[in-house]
């Protein structure tokens, strides 16, 4: 059971545990007297545990502000791409509040009369939290001003200039250092430990490497390699310590796809942090109406084109790839492709016949699976767990680090990057084919890679596959320097003009496409035509 802890205040200060959803994003109040509170293990554990904030399922839905999905969202970055950003629409970003209550139990934490492990253990938290808010600041603004104590609205600090974002990552590299050297690795299910401050502090110190490495204008790339050395160093401990695998029931066409419908990830090999829903303890969530691709968003053909044939070859190097059907793109693919997407022939429930596309609802004819929960029944609907940590980012992160340093072997591969193709019976990624037959389409893409370009560009494809529509698409394209491909505007499915097509793979016409100017078919003539 996840417990959500809040505080409520009088003349003294009451503290209450509770269950309900709507306390999940409370954050702990800063006018607690230190004199009255943070005096045990108990309060240490109550106000952190206020601090807790994690990704929810709606996270399937974030893909948007990248080249991943058409939508039709008022997204940020379709203003700014399309030259209409203004300071009605550009607003988010600038709130500090979070900072003031994680910085306010820094300041406060060593009144406890406990032992310096417990009270390390707590500050590693908390450092683990600003780490995260400082992370998103950074990303959003790059140079941010530090602060690390409490402000009031009259103190000057708040109108100091921003510091530098080598200072700032600099500090935010710190945090997680202690977060993980001190952070206990057994915590309450669905909390961050150890391990889970390992996954960001990895993927922190990826983001700030490569980030450094290819954009130049920030005149930091002397410092990159720190950064990737660390990303190397703080995944090789997670893979040396034996504690995560990549799921796997050998069954290569199901066992991807069970990570985003199970009811519960917290024995899940793969899942080093979930965010655990359960409809009967009033911790609950439902995304269906929305992920699927009728509302917002939709799938681009941009990213089932990215998807690997079934014997490992390009999609992309079969003559007219680009003219496929939609029935002929599902065939001989990447497995994790029919676990992401609607496929010809996929059943929704509780219909008895294959889905057909409505295309005049769908924005470009393709559905997402991921995130879709295919059952009529609420407390399954609801009760579906996110995984917030998966062990296959840690693989993908210690190799995509190794092969920015230019020190990647096939040994290296084999285990991260392939045990990840292993699980959907993909054949392995050979380094040195890789090299010296670099994708060309990928070339185009990214070309701005000196070295081992061709394994980078295949972990690349790696990352947008395995973590598509995992909210992670538009931070890999910041950071390797490749905006310019938001410029593309998303395609839906091909169709070769007017006429009768299949769309479930049965060999039987399921829609006709007519000129406008021509009259609807009567219902009683449409036969099987939709």
């Amino acid at each position: 059971m996840k417990k959500n802890i809040y505080i409520l205040l009088a003349t003294i200060a009451v503290f209450t545990v509770a269950c309900k959803k709507g306390n999940l994003d409370r954050f702990p109040q800063t006018e607690i007297s230190p004199s009255l509170f943070f005096n045990t293990e108990e309060d240490l554990a109550l106000y952190v545990n206020g601090l807790l904030l994690m990704p929810n399922r709606d996270s399937y839905l974030n893909d948007q502000s990248s080249d991943n999905v058409a939508t039709t969202a008022a997204v940020e970055i379709k203003n700014i791409m399309a030259g209409n950003a203004n300071a009605q629409n550009i607003t988010g970003g600038w709130s500090w509040t979070r900072l003031r209550d994680i910085n306010y139990f820094l300041e406060n934490y060593n009144k406890a009369k406990v032992t310096s492990e417990i009270k390390n253990h707590y500050i590693g938290l908390a450092k683990y939290y600003r780490a995260q808010f400082y992370l998103d600041k950074v990303k959003r603004f790059s140079n941010v001003p530090w602060y690390s104590g409490t402000l009031n609205p009259d103190d000057k600090e708040l109108f100091k200039p921003s510091d530098t974002r080598a200072l700032v990552m600099d500090s935010v590299m710190a945090d997680l250092d202690f977060a993980y050297k001190n952070v206990r690795e057994s915590v309450p299910s669905g909390t961050p430990g150890k391990w889970a401050v390992a996954v960001f502090y990895s993927r922190a110190a990826l983001y700030e490497g490569t980030y450094r490495k290819y954009h130049s204008e920030l005149n930091l790339k002397a410092t990159a390699n720190t950064f990737l050395e660390t990303t190397v160093k703080i995944t090789g401990e997670v893979i040396a310590s034996k504690k995560f695998s990549i799921f796997s029931k050998g069954l290569p066409n199901q066992d991807y796809a069970t990570l985003f419908s199970s009811q519960d990830l917290t024995t899940n090999p793969e899942v080093i942090l979930a965010n655990v829903f359960d409809m009967d303890k009033k911790i609950s969530q439902n995304v269906n109406s929305v992920v699927f691709g009728d509302y917002e968003q939709a799938p681009a053909r941009d990213l089932i084109q990215t998807y690997l044939m079934k014997d490992g070859s390009r999609f992309t190097a079969i003559a007219n790839y680009d003219k496929a059907s939609f029935v002929k793109e599902f065939e001989n693919r990447d497995p994790r492709l029919a676990q992401t997407m609607v496929y010809p022939g996929w059943i929704r429930v509780p219909d008895a016949q294959p889905y057909v596309q409505k295309l005049n609802k769908n924005f470009t004819g393709y559905h997402q699976l991921k995130g879709y929960v295919n059952s009529t029944d609420q407390t399954i609907l609801n009760g579906v767990d996110f995984p917030v940590y998966r062990y296959a980012e840690v693989l993908l992160t210690y190799a995509e680090a190794l092969a920015e340093l230019g020190t990647l072997n096939q040994s290296q591969l084999d285990e991260s990057v392939n045990l990840i193709r292993r699980r959907v019976g993909m054949p392995d990624l050979n380094l040195a084919q890789a090299n010296a037959s670099p994708d060309p389409l990928l070339q185009q893409q990214f070309d701005n890679i000196e070295s081992n370009q061709g394994v980078i560009l295949e972990i690349r494809r790696e990352r947008r596959v395995e973590f598509a529509f995992e909210n992670s698409r538009y931070d890999d394209l910041m950071r390797w320097k490749a905006g310019k491909l938001l410029t593309k505007s998303p395609e839906g499915m091909y169709f070769p003009g007017l006429g009768k097509y299949d769309l479930t793979g049965d060999g039987v016409e399921d829609i006709i496409l007519i000129d406008k100017s021509v009259t609807i078919p009567a219902e009683d003539k449409k036969e099987k035509i939709h």
